[in-house]
């Protein structure tokens, strides 16, 4: 396991490492305190006295009013990225962060990542080295780097604000806050945290992730995009979702992605699907901290309480969720594959009959992840349009993960893992097709750089993921050298989390409208390398697997899905039964 790198892609992720740093007399000495007992700085200030704080040391300061209006309010416990982070309680012009400077923090649990709530004040990336001290009296160091404030990437914010506030008023201009994960060797407790030395870099909270310990990842999609819908006003979507592992216990996770406003969740149901929205008997009630409902900040998650309920493998499951208010834009996973419903105004969450639900509903808003009781843990499927399912047959489940899904249940000689589907069609590895910020009518998703962390690092008790992607980076022009350097550095990125990587080989795309011969030639440069190089655990060949012998630069006629760039049902279970199941 790789425990101390330095990553590349600044402010997306951190390493946590085996190397000990060593730290200062001070930080030797000190006694740990929590977080808000080390502020020093004051960054949120009201529109009416921005004077009172001070962010930049430029009199820049962040608005009251629009964190409360995106639901981050003063000590509002937030999940992002699986991890659970507690929003300063301060009032504005009060200390609310403090600029890392070696303080010792109190941080203490299991899990296997520190989570932190930062923005940089330096103009750019800002970070450095810190340690964490562990129960057992051993330290190790990490790496945290925070993008700035108002010119880091929006793609991996966790909320974008507005406006910002300054002595003499408010400036339109989008100033953004960042959850950033580090990761944590396995098994060990902490009990502080030492940040690292770099004054424009502003810690607001640090946790522990909690490890998935008891759960297996069974079922998940990946945020595309923020789309317009409707407008909803009281209506129910019923949602299906085809599950891989089963378990006696279940829980939900619903994601705001991308969003700038709260969304409200009235009350949500799972049930065994029957035909059609009809479940098979009576919903059941999830709950969310013990309550029917939730309301999810801007950029945040809700994750509902574990509920004894019998997850069947390999079944459709409706997840029904009722929005008492109205919603105007949702994040979404845009192509289901997938039929689901929509209810007419009220509350039909519940519901033992299909009759209130006479809309229909082709992508997954809101809903990213079913988890079960138990299991050995989950395998994710990383990639486009080709793991997404594009050109499988609509409500047949015949994506190639759906497929290597029903292997993995049909035989004993692996442990039967879950298979989580995180393909976003037209998504690219080094550029980011939706900007990460805004209602957009392009669904195609921040760069698999971008999310990586939380389509793959963030996904519940996976060990390894496969990545099949680049195609649409080599017909947008993107070289084959920068793509493989793209791919490289998610090998790395996982490594140092401690997965196994499996990189697939790009399939061909010959009589698709801009697959041209310079198109194919960085295909073939792309996918030699992923051949040859030794920074992936595997390698699948699915070039190899789908392409016509008779003329290499296309796909086998019998497995085209039609448009000579999407294998079709048999050329995707071709695929996933190409997978030697020992590698995963």
């Amino acid at each position: 396991m790789v425990l101390a790198l330095a990553l590349g892609l600044a402010g997306v992720s951190g390493a946590a490492g085996a190397a000990v740093a060593v730290p200062s007399p001070a930080a030797r000495t000190a006694v740990p305190l929590p977080v808000e007992q080390l502020f020093d700085n004051r960054a949120i200030s009201d529109d009416a006295r921005p004077e009172e704080a001070d962010f930049d040391g430029a009199g820049g300061s962040l608005s009251a009013r629009t964190l409360t209006a995106a639901g981050w309010t003063p000590g509002r416990e937030l999940t992002v990225q699986g991890a659970r982070l507690t929003w300063p309680g301060s009032a504005p012009g009060e200390p609310d962060n403090v600029r890392a400077a070696g303080q010792r923090v109190r941080v203490t649990g299991r899990g296997d990542a520190l989570a932190f709530l930062v923005a940089g004040t330096a103009g750019a990336d800002t970070g450095g080295t810190g340690t964490v001290g562990y129960a057992d009296g051993s330290r190790s160091s990490y790496v945290l780097t925070a993008p700035d404030w108002r010119t880091g990437p929006l793609a991996t914010k966790a909320v974008a604000l507005p406006y910002r506030n300054t002595p003499s008023g408010t400036v339109a201009e989008r100033v953004r806050l960042y959850a950033v994960t580090v990761p944590l060797p396995p098994g060990r407790e902490v009990a502080s945290v030492d940040l690292p030395h770099a004054p424009d870099l502003h810690v607001f909270a640090v946790s522990v992730r909690s490890a998935s310990a008891g759960w297996t990842g069974s079922w998940a999609r990946s945020t595309g995009g923020y789309a317009p819908v409707g407008p909803w006003t009281d209506r129910t979507l019923r949602l299906v979702v085809h599950t891989s592992a089963g378990g006696p216990r279940v829980r939900v996770r619903l994601d705001n992605t991308f969003a700038a406003a709260p969304v409200r969740i009235g009350a949500a149901t799972v049930a065994v699907r029957g035909t059609g929205a009809a479940p098979r008997g009576t919903p059941v009630r999830l709950a969310f901290g013990g309550a029917t409902g939730v309301q999810i900040p801007a950029g945040a998650q809700a994750v509902s309480d574990p509920l004894g309920f019998t997850v069947p493998a390999d079944a459709d499951l409706l997840v029904s969720l009722h929005l008492p208010g109205t919603v105007t834009a949702v994040p979404v996973h845009q192509v289901a594959i997938q039929t689901s419903y929509l209810g007419e105004p009220g509350d039909h969450s519940a519901d033992t009959s299909a009759a209130a639900f006479t809309g229909t509903l082709t992508s997954f808003p809101l809903l990213t992840g079913v988890d079960v009781g138990g299991g050995p843990g989950s395998v994710v499927a990383f990639g486009d349009s080709i793991t997404d399912g594009h050109r499988s047959t609509p409500d047949a489940n015949r994506r190639w993960p759906d497929v290597l899904a029903d292997r993995l249940l049909g035989q004993s000689e692996v442990p039967r893992y879950g298979v989580l589907n995180q393909g976003i069609g037209g998504n690219r590895v080094v550029t980011d097709r939706y900007t990460g910020d805004g209602v957009s009518t392009d669904q195609s998703g921040v760069s698999a750089l971008h999310r990586l962390d939380r389509d793959v690092f963030a996904q519940t008790s996976v060990r390894t993921v496969v990545v099949l992607e680049g195609v649409n980076d080599l017909l947008a022009g993107t070289r084959a050298e920068q793509i493989t350097a793209g791919l490289a550095e998610i090998a790395e990125r996982a490594h140092a989390r401690g997965l196994r990587v499996l990189a697939a080989t790009i399939t061909p795309c010959e009589g698709w409208g801009t697959c041209t011969a310079a198109v194919e030639s960085e295909r073939a440069a792309v996918n030699a390398w992923v051949r040859t190089t030794g920074v992936f655990d595997a390698m699948l060949d699915f070039d190899a697997v789908v392409r016509d012998p008779a003329r290499p630069t296309r796909i086998l006629p019998e497995y085209d899905g039609g448009d000579h760039l999407h294998p079709g049902d048999a050329g995707l279970a071709a695929m996933a039964g190409a997978v030697d199941l020992r590698l995963l």
